[in-house]
């Protein structure tokens, strides 16, 4: 995938792996997910988030006890993706449908919540190292590692 169907194909979902990857330790998806995130900083690529995400950075970060980290990282992420989808009871309902329907191939619940605020507001990629978002039907994922290999 070239730099102009990145800026044609706008805006992306952004999993949080991207950014966690991006921040983390030496893994084999940092470099991608670091080029990821500074096509949006360079405002080549649009992406958005929805309110699961931040609270998926929290919770991983409170999770290990190391709260600043998590609010740096929380404030950095707001700063940079400037629209935060609000996830609303009828995502929710859609949530539970889809975790009923997917759960039993290994989607997690905060995924399915992904999945339901990307379908209200017609968002069909996301960009994540998740491979179990390629069983979606509707949803097309980005690997980082291939957008970037294709820049």
């Amino acid at each position: 995938m070239n730099r102009e169907r990145l800026m044609d194909d706008a805006p992306f979902f952004l999993d949080v792996n991207v950014p966690m990857y991006a921040a983390g330790k030496a893994h084999p998806y940092k470099e991608s997910c670091a080029w990821v995130l500074t096509e949006i900083v360079n405002g080549r690529l649009e992406a958005v988030i929805d309110t699961e995400i931040i609270q998926e950075v929290l919770y991983r970060y409170g999770a290990i006890r190391h709260w600043q980290v998590g609010v740096q990282m929380a404030e950095s992420l707001l700063e940079l993706i400037t629209v935060v989808l609000p996830v609303t009871s009828e995502d929710m309902k859609t949530a539970v449908s889809l975790f009923a329907q997917y759960a039993p191939q290994g989607v997690k619940a905060r995924d399915v919540v992904h999945m339901a605020v990307m379908h209200t507001h017609q968002l069909t990629q996301i960009i994540s190292t998740d491979k179990h978002f390629d069983q979606i039907n509707g949803i097309t994922r980005l690997d980082p590692q291939i957008i970037f290999a294709g820049s």
